[in-house]
């Protein structure tokens, strides 16, 4: 049989013989309540047949405990560990707005700049409650702009199609038949196109690609040294994860590389989780001779809530500009999700502690992951955030 038809056998052997586990000596929670968390996510990825996944704490800024369990490639049995590189999808969004607001502080732009001033071809869009001129860069950064979530209108089920639109063009084309479907700043709807004018955006004032802004602003002076966007260069494969779609009850790798096209400012970073962390490290401001990509009071800015969400199972969210906010037992959380080509992922940070959870997932197609996600990230609200001492 192949490997991934004893995907039964070697699922066992993930769950009683990998796990990875790092605790500090001065720990904040007890042991007991780090193994009842450990427990509740094996279980969750043993019962989503989860191929890879990996969880990691950080208490005062810095890694306290994690878990690596399964694998990155099924074919070579390669295990995932801290230096496995994941798809991080939508988490690149912050990414995105960081670079907005770094250009702000620049004085080039503002956020209550009509998205026309710089892309006068969105007023080809129809918007049935009045001027496209009245669309902010803020409407996009809290995703109230009235534009659709997704980047094609239509299609996009066919093998031959392309992944997501290569060209700037072929998304200006799609204008003329796209609307505004409510009051621009009326409510907090996602879009990714919106993120995606941002990152045209960010190409025209500064000269650069977005790619190349973002590693050069950002990942190089975190030190982010294994982030890249779209194709993996080859000296990384290595350590590049597999994705798997479940066809016919099996998993089946999906290839290590996809390319996002012209919406990578909206998701297209690949990072290990031991880059993620120098990120996270970043927004939490930790490091006191960290560089300066970023003052805290702009952070913060960002953090502040611009529109209501929901509220379900005691956790109330809200939008800030591009960070979403969770408050549940008296204390707010801050972070982002990820969802793309069979990866999950997601990230929150409480500032005020220097506490920090992030995760991720390489497996789709058996059962709803994004149940399998919102139950791992309310567990860990309730039972890991809430029960550290501050």
């Amino acid at each position: 049989m192949s490997l991934l038809r004893n995907y039964t056998f070697i699922l066992l052997l993930i769950l009683t013989g990998s796990l990875t586990m790092k605790a500090s000596a001065q720990d904040s929670f007890s042991q007991t309540e780090w193994d009842k968390l450990e427990q509740h996510f094996s279980d969750k990825l043993r019962d989503f047949d989860v191929v890879g996944g990996a969880l990691l704490y950080m208490e005062n800024g810095e890694e306290n405990r994690s878990i690596f369990q399964g694998y990155a490639d099924m074919e070579t049995e390669r295990r995932v560990d801290e230096h496995t590189i994941f798809h991080w999808a939508s988490i690149t969004k912050t990414f995105t707005a960081v670079a907005i607001m770094q250009l702000r502080d620049r004085g080039l732009l503002t956020l209550d700049d009509a998205l026309t001033v710089y892309l006068p071809e969105l007023r080809t869009i129809h918007n049935p409650y009045g001027s496209m001129d009245e669309i902010t860069i803020r409407m996009a950064l809290n995703h109230s702009t009235g534009l659709r979530n997704s980047t094609w209108p239509w299609g996009g089920d066919k093998e031959w199609h392309p992944f997501e639109p290569m060209e700037w063009s072929q998304l200006v084309a799609m204008f003329p038949y796209t609307e505004v479907e409510f009051e621009p700043g009326t409510k907090h709807s996602y879009s990714n196109p919106a993120i995606i004018f941002l990152g045209k955006i960010i190409e025209q004032l500064s000269g650069d690609s977005w790619e190349s802004y973002v590693d050069k602003q950002i990942l190089k002076p975190l030190e982010m040294h294994h982030a890249y966007f779209n194709h993996t260069p080859p000296h990384l494969l290595p350590r590049r994860s597999n994705s798997y779609q479940f066809v016919d009850d099996e998993p089946v790798a999906r290839g290590f590389d996809f390319h996002t096209g012209i919406t990578t400012s909206n998701g297209g970073l690949n990072a290990p989780i031991s880059d993620m962390v120098k990120y996270v490290q970043f927004l939490l401001g930790v490091k006191d001779d960290s560089p300066q990509i970023l003052s805290r009071s702009s952070l913060k800015e960002m953090w502040r809530e611009e529109l209501e969400i929901e509220e379900r199972n005691g956790i109330r969210s809200s939008v800030g500009l591009s960070f979403f906010l969770e408050e549940f037992d008296g204390m707010q959380v801050i972070g982002h999700t990820g969802t793309q080509f069979s990866y999950y992922s997601w990230f929150y940070i409480h500032p005020e502690t220097g506490r920090a959870v992030i995760s991720v997932i390489n497996t789709d197609g058996k059962h709803d992951m994004f149940r399998f996600r919102d139950e791992i990230i309310e567990y860990t609200f309730k039972n890991l955030f809430s029960t550290a001492d501050s």
